[in-house]
């Protein structure tokens, strides 16, 4: 079953996008401990700049990933969510409730990277075409399994001779701890503790031809009903990348600095440096959506999504609907 046959049997008509005022709710997954994000709902920014178009916030449950909260997604508990083109791009296309609303660039250098192919010290896995006949965890039809795709094309490997082993990121940092794979491609804050723990780094999306872009996807219905709204969600949010840019700081431990969710030491050096570092996000340009495409016709090369992906099919032109 391919990742877009899958998704379709998900797909469900989520709850009204009014509050009971007949405003615009924005319903949000919890954004942590870290970020811009939490800082704003620290400090009621996003309830403030939306009461000026009578539209409200709501900030739901905590998601590890754009493809954990796909569901929350697709059944309207939330109707706009972070995450990157590659694993955001199989819910986008097996519905017509979502779409890309604004785009970012990823993170480049010098910010502290963020994702990569690790192996433990002693493997004997130096190269990409090394891991012939190898296992490989990577998330499914997400971030680490587009950049392994990548990566395996750029070096001329079948993918057919690499083993996948689909994991979340949990489960893959347990597998790759144990030794039941012999390679993981690690993402997002999984990726710098295995470093922390002595896994040694292949490759990364930085050595690659990466076209993935960070996004931001909405219910097409909020869009639609309300683009003030989601107008303002976009002026807010980059509000508070620019400030993170040169106030990193103030984003670090919003709510507690101490317990699991808390940052110190290495760890919070590096989420200062990737606040600092922080893009910020636009409307899709004309560039934007072939990236989107190109994106997708790797899940797609490699039978992950039925056919072909038109972006303009899944992108919305807020502009447009502002006017």
């Amino acid at each position: 079953m391919t990742l877009l046959t899958a998704a379709l049997a998900l797909t469900a008509c989520g709850p009204e996008e009014e509050s009971p005022s007949g405003g615009a709710v924005i319903r949000i997954g919890d954004p942590g401990n870290v970020g811009p994000l939490a800082y704003a709902k620290r400090e009621g920014i996003f309830e403030d700049r939306l009461a000026e178009v009578g539209a409200t916030i709501e900030w739901g449950g905590s998601y590890a990933s754009f493809t954990a909260a796909s569901d929350a997604l697709k059944s309207g508990d939330l109707n706009v969510q972070q995450g990157a083109v590659s694993p955001a791009v199989g819910s986008l296309a097996s519905t017509d409730d979502l779409r890309i609303f604004i785009v970012a660039d990823l993170v480049g250098d010098p910010a502290p990277l963020r994702d990569g192919l690790v192996v433990p010290p002693d493997s004997d896995i130096r190269t990409v075409a090394d891991l012939k006949g190898r296992r490989v965890a990577v998330n499914q039809a997400g971030k680490g399994e587009y950049l392994l795709l990548r990566a395996l094309e750029a070096e001329g490997v079948d993918p057919d001779e690499v083993e996948r082993v689909y994991l979340n990121p949990q489960e893959g940092a347990a597998a790759f701890a144990s030794g039941k794979v012999d390679a993981w491609w690690a993402i997002v804050d999984a990726y710098p503790e295995a470093v922390a723990n002595g896994a040694r780094t292949v490759v990364t999306s930085r050595d690659i031809d990466d076209a993935d872009l960070n996004v931001f996807v909405a219910r097409k219905d909020l869009l639609e009903e309300h683009p003030e709204a989601a107008e303002v969600f976009f002026e807010v949010l980059n509000e508070l990348i620019e400030e993170g840019r040169s106030r990193p700081e103030k984003f670090q431990n919003v709510f507690l600095d101490q317990g699991p969710t808390a940052l110190d030491g290495d760890r919070l050096a590096e989420s200062v440096e990737l606040t600092r570092a922080a893009t910020s996000y636009r409307y899709p340009t004309e560039e934007d959506l072939a990236r989107i495409e190109s994106v997708a016709a790797t899940f797609v090369d490699h039978g992950l999504l039925d056919g072909p992906v038109n972006a303009s099919d899944i992108v919305f032109d807020l502009p447009a609907a502002l006017d």
